[in-house]
């Protein structure tokens, strides 16, 4: 007991009694209900509300992030609860940190938990129509994330609006590989926007065109013909490279790929090989540049045999074909021109596919060479002999041979009697006995044909052939057989207005006018009748017979008159005989009376 009270006396001396005198005017009232601090209370409450923002709900408003992690971000509105936001929201921007101030929507100033309820997804959607239209007026420069790939380019978030980027806009040079760049956040500039749809087009090129505008006018300012710089290679198309000069792109035509034949630039270069080239012209207008790859290397032309000439024997390769010619790589870059001329020798020209085609190994003969022009002519006839050297004595004047018919003219047919050995037959040496008007009535292209050889012109190698030499002229017996006046039975084959075409006996054709063609019954003959016909002329040298069908029976009655009048001219004469007789006797009596009167 004395113990604890020594530990109370104790205890009084660390708190001493300051006044021990009762208040008179202490409030028992105030003290009973607890509320000592009354006026102390409302200015302090006073004084901490005015710390505190407003904050209303369903608004847009500034905050400050105080701390993050991994799948949170803590913002600050100056209430007196931080906000909670999930990192996603913010999956635009990798950069974010405490301490950057972001724009968040209000949704509630406490859950169930007491807790503000932040967005900041919503916070952008609100603003973004406004922000991305004012950043279209401005040309400002926005960021955005790339979410997905989509056909034909990229789905971009700006401002929390899904905006399109085109595959051509997303770089200066091709994008082979879209998904790199899922998931990264980049630079963009609002090139387009349609109110009525709400769409936006972004583009990442834009914002690199103006700076590599500049590096262009930079670099073509340096630029020199003849300049060797290193490049590489961005485009590969049928007509020739792109080349990536550092910031600027020049072109190597595909003809100045290499000396030799290329079909496609891909068999010289491919994509990213980085290669020395050589500027052959650029335009600073334009900011074209010209560049070149053969001309780094010699001219296959500067390095050929000088002991090539004409009349040499080569061998090559034909890398390209044509219709008129075949063109043939003989060493690397160095090219001859087969004529298709130069192909056979035979005149009737051909496709030079005939002959060869692409990849075949020929051998041919030197026909022109210039150093200078870097040109070449060659021929593979030249390796054969010449047919026309021999003509005379292979082909002699009067030998028959077989031909075959190449081509038709009007006045004869051509003919083939051997590979470069062409004739002509006139259309008038084809029959002895048909008229004929045009080749085509009498033969075909490429039918086979007997010939026989007239007269020989080898130094212009022409042949001059005949078909109907190989028979007797058979106008020497017509000549006996179609006498003047006589009468043959032929057949109307032709009939117009000049007169009619009949076929004779033995393959023969005679003419009759119009007006030998009348019958006796005063009718005209017709088409396909047959009737008698008299020559009336046979002329063996033009090859004609002259008929008349009306002379047969116009002769006939002209005999008949004739005879008449040879009976009738007897007996008038006999008359007159009679009246001679009897007047001459009368008048020598007349005479004798008048001599004796006379007595």
């Amino acid at each position: 007991m004395s113990e604890e009270l020594n530990k109370e006396e104790a205890k009084a001396k660390d708190y001493p009694i300051i006044n021990k005198d009762p208040i008179e005017d202490f409030d028992w009232e105030v003290y009973e209900s607890c509320d000592t601090y009354g006026s102390e209370r409302s200015a302090l409450e006073e004084k901490y509300a005015t710390t505190l923002s407003t904050v209303a709900e369903k608004e847009v408003i500034d905050g400050t992030v105080i701390s993050m992690n991994k799948r949170e971000v803590v913002i600050n509105i100056g209430y007196k609860s931080d906000g909670i936001v999930s990192l996603n929201e913010f999956r635009y921007n990798p950069d974010l940190k405490v301490g950057d101030t972001v724009e968040v929507y209000v949704e509630s100033q406490e859950d169930k938990k007491g807790q503000l309820v932040l967005s900041h997804k919503k916070a952008r959607a609100l603003r973004s129509w406004d922000r991305v239209n004012v950043a279209l007026e401005k040309e400002e420069i926005v960021q955005g994330y790339i979410k997905c790939r989509t056909k034909g380019g990229m789905i971009v978030d700006v401002f929390g609006i899904e905006a399109f980027l085109p595959g051509s806009q997303i770089d200066v040079k091709p994008i082979r590989d879209y998904d790199v760049f899922v998931g990264k956040t980049i630079d963009f500039k609002v090139v387009k926007i349609n109110q009525e749809f709400r769409n936006v087009v972004v583009s990442h090129k834009a914002l690199i065109e103006a700076e590599l505008e500049q590096q262009k006018k930079e670099i073509i300012a340096k630029l020199e013909k003849g300049q060797v710089l290193e490049g590489t290679v961005k485009n590969i198309t049928s007509y020739g490279v792109f080349i990536d000069l550092g910031g600027v792109d020049g072109l190597i035509h595909i003809t100045d790929l290499s000396w030799g034949r290329v079909s496609h630039p891909s068999e010289i270069v491919e994509l990213d090989q980085k290669l020395n080239v050589v500027i052959l012209d650029f335009d600073n207008d334009k900011k074209r540049i010209a560049l070149g790859l053969k001309q780094l290397t010699p001219h296959p032309w500067d390095a050929l045999d000088s002991e090539l000439k004409v009349s040499d024997k080569v061998k090559g390769k034909v890398v390209v074909m044509a219709d008129y010619g075949a063109f043939v790589e003989i060493a690397p870059g160095v090219e001859g021109l087969i004529h298709v001329s130069e192909m056979s020798w035979s005149q009737h020209l051909r496709s030079a596919q005939d002959f060869m085609k692409v990849g075949d190994e020929v051998e041919a003969v030197i026909l022109t060479l210039d150093r200078e022009e870097r040109k070449m002519s060659l021929g593979i006839k030249q390796l054969k002999e010449d047919p026309w050297a021999n003509i005379v004595t292979e082909f002699p004047v009067g030998s028959k041979h077989g031909a075959k018919v190449r081509n038709f003219t009007n006045f004869g047919v051509f003919v083939e009697i051997k590979e470069g050995v062409d004739g002509l037959i006139h259309i008038s040496d084809l029959s002895w006995t048909k008229k004929i008007k045009h080749p085509a009535e009498f033969t075909q292209i490429g039918a086979e044909i007997e010939v026989v050889v007239l007269e020989i012109d080898q130094e212009n190698r022409r042949l001059s052939l005949g078909h109907k030499q190989l028979e007797e002229n058979p106008w020497d017996v017509f000549e006996t057989v179609f006498t003047v006046d006589s009468i043959h039975e032929g057949t109307i084959t032709e009939l117009f207005d000049k007169g009619a075409v009949i076929a004779l006996p033995y393959g023969v054709e005679g003419f009759a006018t119009p007006r030998h063609l009348v019958k006796e019954d005063g009718s005209q003959a017709k088409l396909e009748e047959k009737l008698d016909f008299k020559v009336i002329e046979f002329n063996k040298g033009a090859k004609r017979i002259i008929l008349s069908h009306s002379r047969i029976y116009e002769d006939e009655n002209k005999k008949e008159a004739k005879a008449e009048s040879k009976a009738t001219a007897k007996a008038v004469k006999k008359v007159k005989e009679n009246v001679e007789k009897t007047t001459l006797g009368d008048i020598t009596e007349l005479a004798a009376l008048k001599d004796k009167m006379n007595q």
